[in-house]
């Protein structure tokens, strides 16, 4: 198989003086000097906007100097388990640009063949893209692209039909596969490629699935049946047994496009047919414009039981749109987000009601069934929470918002007056790059 070379590539995002920097007996620090960094992808080229990862300080959200270069148009990113590798899709060249994370430079770029939505990188230095267009003889369009992060270029092109999600097991054994037009899930093992093995195997029964969350011990994947909303039937979580192939019954949800697990509640979110519910259907859902909601539901995993599910009277409202960012604050505060909402209002000139596709629903608070809606615009691209600080980042309508969470509100201090990050042009993704 033809093999393509990383190209080192080196272009500073502005004119900066670099701290001496290495190894010290003590630690290392990276080129820009900080320990708590962040990286977000800016996408477009203006007078005013170069596109590149701009570094920013996570422990005061400002923004450090330099910058890496990451092709065209970066936006969506994803990062090894030990955050040392970044992955970052240039949508322009349909290019994966791998970013060394301590040295803050970028290695060169390994093409996809196609536009990729979704890719994960392990700590083997492997990176695993689905590309549902990517062309292989004789075979339906779709596969799952494999990188060697560490020599550069493809190590393989795996069939898998219309390839749309990836998601990866606790310890990158098992890589889950998602096409959008079947009730089928692919199971890779990334251990057999290459080695003349069977790589996938796939394990029919659901009902349009579209994203998997894993136990903590990798055992068991929640799956996620996007159902009607997806052309499908019911919207629903089945369990998958990932030593046997054994698939769980249905448990039927009001909408299931993305999950998180936080203890033993597995929280989903979606909204179950293709326009969702009408928003004056659910008791709890405050006063909108919006004609339709988002639900989110709580299922308890050691029972498999959604109260939730056609009751509207507890039923949880959130915004509608494709729901496919989730992430809990250190102090429980669950953020989801979606694209393709419906927008009230002008967040640059609030008049009224002011509605995006952020939600945020605070997990702490016993019997809890409403969700803040935060007043802004936009799809919501990138969602990254810290450990040791209260504060959400936030990529919303192309800008970087910081949301304070013990209030739910943007973040307003000495270092961000507005609660954003000012960068400009089209913020994409937000990745932190150091454990903090």
């Amino acid at each position: 198989m033809k093999r393509v070379a990383l190209v080192p590539v080196v272009l500073a995002l502005a004119s900066v003086s670099l701290l001496s920097c290495g190894y010290s007996k003590s630690y290392y620090k990276p080129p820009s000097g900080l320990t708590t960094r962040v990286l977000a992808s800016q996408s477009v080229s203006s007078p005013t906007a170069f596109p590149g990862l701009f570094i920013i300080d996570g422990a005061n959200d400002t923004i450090g100097r330099g910058g890496i270069s990451a092709g065209s148009s970066p936006g969506l990113m994803t990062i090894s388990p030990d955050r040392t590798t970044l992955l970052v899709f240039d949508s322009v060249t349909n290019t994966v640009q791998v970013v060394n994370a301590k040295t803050e430079t970028l290695a060169g770029g390994i093409p996809l063949g196609g536009p990729s939505t979704s890719m994960v990188a392990l700590a083997a230095g492997f990176g695993y893209a689905a590309v549902p267009g990517a062309i292989l003889n004789g075979l339906p369009p779709g596969a799952v692209v494999v990188m060697n992060l560490t020599s550069g270029g493809v190590t393989a092109t795996i069939s898998v039909p219309n390839a749309q999600t990836v998601v990866a097991s606790p310890d990158g054994t098992q890589l889950l596969v998602f096409s959008g037009d079947s009730n089928v899930v692919t199971i890779l093992s990334p251990l057999l490629v290459n080695t003349g093995n069977q790589v996938t195997t796939t394990v029919t029964g659901f009902d349009s699935p579209v994203y998997a969350v894993f136990s903590a011990d990798g055992s068991t994947a929640y799956i996620l049946n996007c159902g009607a909303e997806c052309l499908g039937t019911q919207a629903s979580i089945q369990t998958l047994d990932l030593a046997t192939l054994t698939v769980g019954a249905p448990v039927p949800v009001n909408g299931a496009t993305i999950g998180f697990i936080s203890g033993s509640t597995l929280y989903v979110a979606g909204r179950g047919t293709p326009t969702g519910p009408l928003c004056t259907s659910i008791t709890n859902a405050a006063s909108t414009q919006a004609k339709y909601c988002g639900t989110l539901d709580l299922i308890d995993l050691t029972t498999l039981q959604d109260p939730y599910f056609n009751n509207p009277a507890s039923e949880i409202a959130i915004t509608d749109g494709y729901h496919d960012r989730i992430d809990m604050s250190s102090n429980g505060q669950l953020f989801i987000g979606s694209y393709g909402c419906t927008t009230i209002g002008n967040v640059n000139n609030p008049q009224g009601e002011v509605r995006g596709c952020l939600s945020i629903f605070d997990t702490t608070k016993p019997g809890n069934t409403t969700a803040v809606i935060p007043p802004d615009n936009g799809d919501v691209t990138g969602l990254q929470s810290f450990t040791s600080r209260n504060v959400e980042y936030v990529a919303e309508g192309g800008h970087l918002r910081v949301y304070d969470t013990t209030k739910d509100i943007l973040l307003l201090d000495n270092f961000i007056a507005t609660g954003t990050i000012g960068i400009g042009g089209q913020v994409i993704d937000v990745k932190a790059i150091d454990f903090f």
